[in-house]
């Protein structure tokens, strides 16, 4: 068990002192100029289609969850009848 412990140990300081790093284009400037640009488009649609889908399923489970609770509490409202 201890030896499995040491082993484990080994191998992550190894991977984490060995790794490589990678240098990262830095994509600020060109996102600031797709966001600022004034092309008529909404700030949380300009991402593209991505932005797009996730913005139309909110809209749909906000929609169909406001319908449901309004749903809910009207069946809760009217208790039915028993026999």
């Amino acid at each position: 068990m201890l030896r499995n412990l040491l082993a484990l140990r080994q191998i992550a300081q190894r991977t984490i002192s060995t790794a490589s790093r990678r240098p990262f284009e830095n994509k600020v400037p060109e996102k600031q100029k797709l966001f600022q640009e004034d092309n008529g488009i909404p700030v949380h649609l300009k991402g593209g289609a991505a932005d797009a889908l996730l913005y139309r399923a909110t809209m749909i489970l906000t929609v169909g969850g406001t319908a449901y609770a309004i749903y809910q509490l009207a069946m809760a409202s009217f208790p039915k009848k028993q026999d």
